[in-house]
């Protein structure tokens, strides 16, 4: 007589553990993770200088369309008030803060970079970016002249006052952003000169040693505002929105949408 087969334990099955609201990561903070990684690569001394250099290019690169594209997004959802649309829920608002203090972040940890170990080990090699004042007096006279051969020229300064309202600002140009003053009156104004994009961003002199181009121009920012005094000048660049938002049921007509977000942008943010 054969003997009853073992009963087999009762097993019951476990019920699967609820999903927790930040099961999702936010796609913007992810990208920003990305660009990170980027980075990492940059300040990994053990890649070859030239390579960190180009790293350090791709970053900026990647941080400028990730404003222009992603940031202009989020900011046109706030101001329609749309809702968010990432499957994490975050709203717009919320994830701008986050977006502007970890990018501060990320900006702080390039500049440093640039500052403390690329520029260093450029020059250990025997390249040199120059200010105005690392240049001898010889080498002064030859650039002025190069200045008013071949810079000074393409260059259109622009004052805003009551008559000339706030110039048109290009996306991603480069500017010098000035502020002169009458000395008869003491009337200051601020004025905006384009570094332009048709001349060598570097000025090359004798072994291996650059001049920024916006340098050579700040130092000759009295011949622009002639009979005026510069107060002060900064460096500035504009990054503009570069999405474009196409409703299907309004915009049948590509060509048509993508001249109406230029006109638009014209002013735009």
């Amino acid at each position: 007589m054969s003997s009853p087969a073992p009963r087999r334990p009762n097993r019951r099955k476990k019920e699967p553990l609820p999903l927790t609201d930040d099961r999702y990561l936010n796609r913007e903070l992810s990208w920003l993770d990305f660009n990170a990684r980027v980075l990492a690569l940059a300040e990994d001394e053990r890649v070859p200088l030239l390579e960190r250099i180009k790293f350090l290019a791709i970053f900026a690169s990647n941080l400028d369309e990730f404003f222009m594209v992603r940031i202009a997004g989020l900011h046109r959802r706030l101001q329609t008030g749309l809702p968010a649309r990432g499957a994490d829920q975050l709203p717009p608002r919320a994830q701008l803060e986050i977006i502007a203090e970890r990018s501060a972040e990320l900006m702080a940890r390039q500049s440093a970079l640039f500052a403390d170990k690329i520029r260093p080990a450029i020059e250990e090699r025997g390249i040199k970016i120059l200010s105005w004042s690392d240049l001898d007096d010889g080498e002064r006279e030859k650039l002025r002249a190069y200045f008013h051969d071949r810079i000074f020229p393409v260059l259109t300064p622009l004052a805003v006052d009551p008559a000339h309202p706030f110039p048109y600002i290009s996306g991603l140009s480069l500017n010098l952003a000035a502020v002169v003053r009458d000395p008869h009156t003491g009337q200051e104004l601020f004025a905006r000169v384009k570094v332009p994009n048709n001349v060598p961003r570097f000025v090359s002199l004798a072994n291996y040693r650059f001049l920024p181009i916006e340098e050579l121009i700040a130092n000759h920012l009295g011949q622009l505002f002639s009979g005026m005094n510069v107060v002060e000048h900064h460096l500035f660049r504009v990054t503009r929105n570069a999405d474009l938002e196409i409703d299907e049921e309004r915009d049948e007509d590509l060509i048509e949408a993508m001249e109406r977000e230029l006109a638009r942008r014209q002013i735009g943010r």
